[in-house]
């Protein structure tokens, strides 16, 4: 009676505590990208709880048919050297497994490293995302504005979010736009996103960087495309220039609250991107296929011209010798 109560005890208590958990953000996706990893989600979870289900079956099953009590005290099972049949199940079934999850995911990270579908031919808003301690800095260069801690961008566009770091690394994550993606001090990392409904989303860095790191997060709202131009034109006739002193105090460790500025800060401090900032990865721009060639004929150019001072430099050395 006791044991009884004491199920049915737990079981009130699961139920109280699940009541009161929010949905996963993960699974309640708000954008293509975010759509196909949450697909990606509940394929994964079906194929383990079929996994699951038929091996406790299966267990169950074993157990009660060749329970030691079903049997005489005189038996002894069968000498048996092997099975084709059961060791092809026990072997093939992992590898379909394996086979189909490889599949299913290097499909999903092709599609959530592009522009989002249904995106391909719209021009992408650009945000350059920086992290400091412990902060989020985000510049539109188009609208030549930039915010602190939070994030509007409009629906039905895509959206691409050049990530960089002016400290440790940190960790882009939007749960319900889509995947998390590393900004780095020494390289521009590039996260396409998309958002299809309106509405307030949580972003936060998803890897630790120090004490401040559990408030380290910014919000996130989605608008139509008119009322995020409203905004634009709002922020210039009211906010703040940001100058270059006031954006190495917002530099300083610390927490700040929400902040909007005119101008941005890669005016005066570029990001780490081209031949002076590492790689850019992720990244499919022109202008930086333009640039790396650019450099190159630079290089080569140079090249060419140190190989003609040295041959006149030889030269001139063969006459003083011939004169002498």
């Amino acid at each position: 009676m006791k044991i009884k109560w004491a199920i049915l005890a737990s079981l009130f208590t699961l139920l109280a505590v699940l009541t009161g958990c929010e949905p996963l953000l993960v699974l309640d996706p708000k954008g293509p990208q975010a759509q196909t990893q949450a697909n990606v989600i509940w394929i994964s979870i079906a194929i383990m709880a079929v996994i699951v289900i038929v091996v406790f079956a299966m267990l169950v099953y074993i157990l009660f048919k060749y329970r030691a009590s079903k049997q005489p005290d005189s038996y002894e099972p069968p000498y048996i050297k092997g099975n084709i049949i059961v060791e092809s199940l026990i072997v093939g079934i992992p590898v379909l497994i394996v086979i189909v999850l490889s599949i299913i995911s290097v499909q999903s990270n092709y599609k959530v490293e592009a522009t989002p579908e249904g995106y391909e031919n719209d021009e992408p808003l650009v945000v350059y995302a920086s992290s400091s301690d412990w902060k989020w800095h985000f510049s539109y260069p188009e609208q030549d504005i930039e915010t602190v801690n939070y994030l509007y961008v409009p629906t039905d566009r895509p959206l691409e979010f050049r990530l960089y770091s002016y400290g440790p690394i940190t960790s882009f994550w939007i749960p319900q736009l889509g995947g998390q993606k590393y900004a780095m001090s020494d390289m521009i990392t590039t996260l396409h996103l998309g958002a299809d409904v309106p509405g307030e989303y949580m972003g936060r860095n998803a890897n630790f960087s120090g004490e401040g790191f559990a408030e380290n997060s910014f919000s996130v709202e989605a608008m139509p495309q008119k009322e995020f131009d409203e905004w634009v034109d709002e922020v210039k006739q009211t906010a703040d220039p940001l100058t270059e002193d006031k954006f190495d105090e917002l530099l300083e460790p610390g927490h700040l609250g929400q902040l909007t500025f005119t101008g941005t800060h890669l005016e005066f401090m570029p990001p780490p991107e081209g031949h002076h900032g590492g790689h850019n990865h992720g990244s499919t721009s022109e202008d930086d296929h333009s640039e790396h060639e650019g450099d190159s004929s630079v290089e080569q150019d140079e090249h060419e011209q140190h190989n003609s001072d040295s041959g006149h430099a030889d030269e001139t050395n063969e006459h003083t010798e011939d004169h002498h």
